[in-house]
């Protein structure tokens, strides 16, 4: 494939670089007409402002990718392919779709000035997808799909194959355990705000964990793992290891033998990553120095990470990230709602939008986390699960990856719970029926 433009970019060159990863084919990006008209290659696209060739795929440009700076820019949507564009031109697509690409990837919007949730996160009803009423759809997937269409509608060898649909399963263990393995001052904290409160069957529930006459309800580890197995998934765990406890970080210490146990013994078997806590989004330097924990607790490199409660900021979440070696972030998306936060269902590469270069960091986007289902969305299990199929039916449809987050707390036997479990089981076997 060789693409021709009229002005060689960073930005136009990121997108090149993208669709090369998303079609699994070289994209060959040239500023030289003559070596475009003369190539003898079976695609040609031509992102300028003038068609070239009959049998080419021509792209009018949209000003974005020959910018260099952030700005507020225009973005007036439209129907297209079943969702909606923006950017529009004229050419074989009505809209610059490379410019809108990367509008959304970059998450643009975000370097804006904009609104913020109660968290300080970048509110999702502040985003360009929630406004227009595409964030529950895979906008880039769906308008790349009618670019593959077009292609392989030209007659030569133009034919571009599908990758396959795939399912990640991810979970964040923001507390192992609900009454066990947190210290006698803890625990006695907790009696007394639970008899304070009159909860008189959380205080017998947890008199019945500490005693062993109950398991604890956030244990359900050993569920999980016979759940893998038997549908052969390949997890990968998210570890809060905070030093200290604090109001959003309240995991068991990791200097707790149990916990380091725990985290050895999920190791031994599955990928697991580092769930940067709450305190190094104010500390950043915290991030190294669990990182650093978890990998002497577990004996292994990690190079995979969520923040904690979604949160982060671009672009200084993501260059701590890449400061302190991670390689994989697994945070796109928002702890508000279930959606597409940079509207894409399939993993991709961080680009530096204040430094204007690409960077080594692979961003993969989640689309569902069960506390948006249950804490804010207020829904049942069985709404949630025909959320669930919703988003995995339209992944499925542009061959994406579908990414989930559940927790153990949810997954356990926390009456609050109740139902859930069997749920996320009846949608894994779903998934694998596939």
């Amino acid at each position: 494939m060789i693409v021709y433009t009229h002005s060689l970019t960073p930005r136009l060159q990121y997108v090149v670089d993208f669709l090369s990863q998303y079609f699994q084919i070289p994209f060959k990006l040239t500023s030289n007409e003559d070596k475009y008209l003369a190539a003898e290659v079976a695609c040609k696209l031509n992102y300028s402002f003038h068609r070239l060739l009959p049998e080419e795929i021509w792209i009018h440009p949209h000003p974005l990718l020959s910018e260099s700076a952030v700005r507020p820019v225009k973005a007036e949507t439209f129907v297209y392919g079943g969702t909606k564009a923006f950017f529009k031109t004229e050419g074989d697509l009505p809209f610059d779709i490379f410019a809108a690409i990367f509008f959304l990837l970059t998450r643009y919007e975000e370097y804006l000035p904009n609104s913020k949730d109660e968290y300080g996160r970048f509110a999702h009803t502040a985003s360009l997808a929630f406004k227009e009423g595409f964030l529950q759809q895979p906008a880039i997937n769906m308008w790349l799909e009618e670019l593959r269409r077009l292609f392989n509608e030209k007659e030569t060898d133009c034919a571009i194959q599908k990758q396959p649909f795939e399912f990640i399963a991810t979970y964040d263990i923001d507390m192992a355990w609900s009454f066990k393995n947190k210290g006698f001052k803890r625990n006695a904290g907790a009696f007394a705000r639970d008899l304070t409160k009159g909860q008189f069957g959380q205080i017998i529930s947890r008199i019945r964990v500490l005693t062993n006459k109950q398991p604890d309800p956030f244990d359900a580890f050993e569920w999980m793992h016979s759940l893998h197995q038997q549908y052969g998934l390949q997890p990968l765990y998210f570890f809060l290891v905070a030093q200290q406890t604090g109001k959003y970080d309240k995991n068991i210490s990791v200097l707790n033998p149990a916990f380091q146990q725990l985290v050895q013994s999920i190791a031994a078997s599955n990928k697991i990553g580092l769930h940067p806590s709450w305190q190094s989004g104010d500390i950043p330097l915290l991030i190294k120095k669990e990182k650093g924990v978890l990998e002497t607790m577990s004996n292994k490199t990690i190079v995979h990470s969520r923040q904690h409660y979604i949160r982060f900021t671009l672009p200084h979440t993501y260059r701590y990230l890449i400061d302190a070696g991670i390689q994989h972030d697994y945070s796109m998306g928002y702890g508000t709602i279930n959606g597409f936060r940079a509207s894409i269902a399939t993993p991709f590469y961080w680009y530096d939008l204040s430094k204007e270069e690409k960077t080594g960091l692979l961003v993969h986007p989640f689309c569902f986390m069960e506390g948006n289902s249950f804490y804010i969305q207020k829904f049942t299990a069985a709404q949630a699960l025909e959320e669930l199929q919703y988003f995995k039916n339209i992944i499925q449809s542009v061959n994406g990856t579908m990414c989930t987050i559940w927790h153990n707390s949810s997954l356990g036997t926390d009456p609050q719970f109740a139902g859930w479990r069997e749920m996320y089981q009846e949608f894994i076997a779903s998934v694998k029926n596939v």
